[in-house]
């Protein structure tokens, strides 16, 4: 049977930590919307070059201080393949997009802490690069 009385204390604990919380999630979101406002579409497309380790570099430094659904990573990838874009620079995009987060990093480390953070995300954004390039190489072997 529940308890009445841990139903109601866990309530009041959950809306205390979400009271906590909220100033973190909604700074995020302010910084996101900025971000999403002040950078215009063909942005990206100046910054890639035909070298396929730099563009990697490059796709996996962009996606990671862009943010937004991971779903829209998806869209964006397609535009850059249309826009001439090289396939390794669209994968490292798009990977680094979906794990690595620089703008939500500060609430990262203060929910899980600061090393955990930096760690996690730094590894993620060299895996997106060595993916790519690993992605690149495979695609070459089969001659696409």
């Amino acid at each position: 049977m529940v308890d009445k009385k841990q139903v109601l204390t866990a309530t009041k604990k959950t809306f205390a930590l979400f009271i906590e919380i909220l100033p973190f999630f909604l700074s995020i979101l302010l910084l996101i919307s900025l971000y999403v406002t002040l950078i215009p579409k063909g942005f990206y497309n100046r910054f890639f070059t035909t070298n396929s380790i730099i563009d990697s570099f490059i796709g996996a430094l962009i996606g990671s201080i862009s943010t937004g659904h991971p779903v829209t990573s998806y869209i964006i990838g397609g535009e850059l393949l249309k826009a001439g874009i090289g396939l390794v620079a669209v994968i490292a995009f798009i990977l680094s997009w979906v794990t690595v987060g620089i703008i939500q990093l500060p609430a990262e480390c203060y929910f899980l802490g600061k090393r955990f953070g930096i760690i996690r995300n730094s590894l993620s954004f060299l895996f997106a690069i060595i993916i790519s390039i690993l992605m690149l190489l495979t695609l070459r072997a089969f001659g696409r």
